[in-house]
């Protein structure tokens, strides 16, 4: 890029006729909700830029290299369920390496058990229609009373009674509702919260109940297999990044990494302008007939143009919060599941991430552990060491094969913003795609998709954004969303 010239994006497309197509899009941010808007616009013949601030494309999802290791930021899974990311997976063609469970099988350990040894119970489904197919899982659940697990059955009836969508739903906590259904706190701890507090970074108290009622009714209730679990057995890099960007180059997307967007405006009749920079006397201006802001909402509210939305600071209301990684290289093998998670400890969901990492080649009988703490508040600034103290005693706890086990390695990595806060009151505050100013659109997990902060919905975001602009321009458009099925 060269200091302060106009570019319009070269017209790589033609329309049905082969005329060329003079549509132009700037899509501003390279996370997932960014790159699914640039395909869509681009899949429909729109000239489309994704300028990006950071040097690699996935946004909050994304790897680093720590010495001879491949490192993901921190551990990301979806649930089949999530047909736009499983659409965007396959759009990039990496379907085939993040795939899905077989059959939803969850490990629980409880070391608050008064035995004081580790009690191991499964939340699994079987080959049965809903709500039968969690039936025989939940009459055995060890973590249970034989009466809490009656009342779970009840409640989870009533929940798939609820519409998600109801705005009435949104103002009330998750935890009040369980309540007034007969969860007791062992049932909110040992249940709910416990597929609560991944899917939506908060405890039932802090959560939208219509949010809460979202994840539950869809994952749950919806269809036998729809919990089953996905997650990446490479790199997330190598699905966020590394294929993501051979896809725009296939679509022919103009990218600009380590370029960040400083001004949008409208100008001429119905055009508008962005201003970007890429570094000290490396500005740019980019002509469009469309623009997606597709950045968190604090970043968005900086770059709207006055008037784009009713009460554009509305969107400084939506908080955010935090999750926290551990990483783990142990010198032997402490864990022969691929994953579980835990309580009575502070420990929540552990996987193991040796192979994707490139451990396993470097240091074959070696193990990384990766353990994925959400609603973590009490711990985002604590010191490593302080963690490590914390952790590591809680990790051979639920582990005895790691008690003697030397740890080769222990980091920590960070994520204070890593999700929009789904407390009660959220739902109105999160914007829909199209803006009062025609052209100009907004993408991101925080905006109105009815999805907790989660890839599933970033990428509807993206989906939701290039739709509505391909409508407003009158090009004929399939939203992926409307073929998908769980």
């Amino acid at each position: 890029m060269t200091p302060e010239t106009t570019t319009r994006p070269d017209r790589l497309r033609t329309d049905e006729a082969g005329r060329p197509d003079g549509a132009a899009a700037v899509v501003i941010g390279g996370g997932l909700a960014g790159v699914t808007a640039a395909l869509e616009l681009a899949d429909a013949g729109l000239s489309v830029t994704l300028v990006e601030g950071r040097p690699r494309l996935g946004g909050l999802a994304f790897s680093f290299r720590r010495g001879d290791l491949t490192v993901d930021n921190g551990q990301h899974v979806y649930l089949r369920c999530c047909t736009a990311y499983r659409w965007f997976l396959d759009r990039v063609d990496a379907l085939h390496l993040a795939p899905l469970q077989d059959r939803l099988d969850v490990p629980v350990l409880d070391v608050g058990h008064p035995s004081g040894r580790p009690r191991l119970g499964r939340l699994r489904r079987a080959a049965l229609p809903v709500p039968l197919h969690l039936a025989a899982s939940l009459a055995t659940y060890p973590h249970l009373s034989l009466a809490e697990r009656a009342k779970v059955g009840r409640a989870a009836l009533a929940l798939g009674k609820l519409d998600p969508m109801d705005p009435a739903l949104d103002g009330e906590d998750f935890a009040s509702w369980l309540h007034r259904h007969g969860q007791s706190d062992r049932a909110v701890e040992a249940l709910w919260d416990l597929v609560g507090v991944a899917t939506l970074n908060a405890t039932a108290d802090q959560s939208s109940l219509g949010l809460a009622a979202m994840v539950f009714k869809t994952g749950l209730l919806s269809e036998p297999g729809a919990a089953d679990i996905g997650w990446a057995r490479v790199p997330l890099g190598e699905l966020h990044d590394t294929r993501v960007r051979a896809a725009l180059d296939r679509a022919g997307v103009r990218y600009a990494l380590r370029t960040r967007a400083t001004h949008v405006e409208r100008v001429g009749a119905g055009g508008w302008q962005v201003r970007t920079e890429a570094g000290p006397g490396a500005a740019e201006r980019l002509d469009a007939d469309v623009v997606v802001l597709a950045v968190p909402q604090r970043e968005t509210h900086a770059l709207l143009p006055d008037g784009a939305l009713d009460d554009a600071d509305r969107l400084l209301g939506i908080d955010t919060a935090p999750i926290l990684n551990l990483h783990v290289v142990y010198d032997r093998t402490v864990l022969r599941q691929p994953f579980f998670t835990a309580l009575g400890s502070p420990v929540q969901w552990v996987f193991d991430r040796t192979d994707s990492s490139g451990l396993a080649e470097r240091e074959p009988g070696a193990q990384y552990l990766a353990v994925s703490q959400s609603a973590a508040q009490d711990d985002i600034d604590r010191p490593v060491a302080e963690l490590r103290e914390r952790y590591l005693p809680e990790l051979e706890r639920l582990l005895p094969a790691a008690r003697g086990a030397v740890v080769r390695d222990f980091f920590v990595t960070r994520e204070r913003t890593a999700t929009f806060a789904p407390a009660p009151g959220v739902g109105r505050l999160r914007p829909d795609a199209p803006t009062n100013a025609p052209g100009l659109y907004l993408a991101g997990a925080w905006t109105a998709t009815g999805w907790p902060a989660t890839m599933e919905s970033a990428v509807r975001s993206g989906l939701n954004a290039a739709g509505a602009a391909l409508s407003e321009l009158g090009r004929p458009h399939r939203s992926p969303l409307r073929e998908a099925a769980v």
